[in-house]
């Protein structure tokens, strides 16, 4: 088996590293300390095809292989772990539990603008009290009707508070299993919804630049359509977002 990268693989790591160099370095350790997150450099990696790597072309992506991808987010936490991790939280939690498990409606509505880099998606998982846990979640979402109806808070979620925020993907307890656990759904809230709040987190102790939140939903509704695939899909959606999401983090540590 060949494990050499390929012409193409090469050129990506020779451009990203060249762009990292030229926009990010000279920046980054002012954001950090300022613990400022930059829309301009976001829009900037969205500008040369950073986010959306592996999405098809039809959502506006780039259609780019998943070793691609990886190389990309390698490259930008070779100059800043913040930067990578808004690319990597960006297109593995925020795009892509949309890309492959949402309604052709939810794709042509929310992929084009995620995937130029002119929004951004949230993957509410962790909260106070579960952290990657998949099965520990205890945001409730209730079916009012045809609204959903989501109470519960969730914490540590990127590029969930800022002003490219489109909204977040939440898991959240819809039922109870016949074995007496938990039922799980994945739920879409667009940014602004009554009753929902996100806070930014501050004094981080790295990854200081990246859009960190803090999600509270008190009585949010939202139309039954905005679930992710189907009822109870939610703790098998989140295990297999979490499994593309630890590759980019062992790229950014490798970077």
């Amino acid at each position: 088996m060949d494990f050499d990268l390929t012409k193409e693989q090469e050129m990506i790591r020779k451009e990203v590293r060249k762009f990292a160099r030229k926009e990010i370095a000279p920046i980054a350790g002012e954001l950090d300390e300022k613990e400022e997150f930059s829309e301009d450099l976001t829009r900037k990696m969205g500008e040369i095809g950073l986010f959306g790597m592996f999405v098809s072309e039809e959502y506006e992506g780039q259609a780019m292989d998943y070793i691609s991808y990886i190389i990309a987010v390698e490259e930008i936490a070779r100059i800043d772990g913040s930067q990578a991790a808004t690319i990597a939280a960006g297109n593995s939690l925020g795009i892509g539990p949309i890309f492959y498990f949402g309604t052709e409606e939810q794709k042509q509505k929310y992929l084009p603008k995620l995937c130029a880099g002119e929004g951004l998606w949230g993957f509410g998982l962790t909260e106070p009290t579960a952290g990657s846990d998949a099965g520990g979640s205890k945001t409730t979402a209730v079916l009012d009707g045809d609204e959903w109806v989501i109470n519960g808070s969730k914490i540590f979620i990127t590029n969930a508070a800022c002003d490219l925020t489109m909204g977040v993907t939440v898991q959240a307890v819809t039922g109870e299993r016949e074995n007496g656990k938990p039922e799980y759904s994945c739920i879409l809230v667009e940014a602004g919804t009554p009753g929902f709040k996100a806070v930014p987190m501050h004094q981080k102790m790295m990854w200081r630049a990246s859009n960190t939140a803090e999600l509270y939903f008190d009585n949010v509704r939202v139309p039954k359509e905005n679930i992710l695939g189907n009822k109870g899909d939610g703790f098998h959606q989140m295990l297999a977002t979490l499994d593309g999401g630890r590759l980019s983090i062992g790229a950014m540590g490798l970077g």
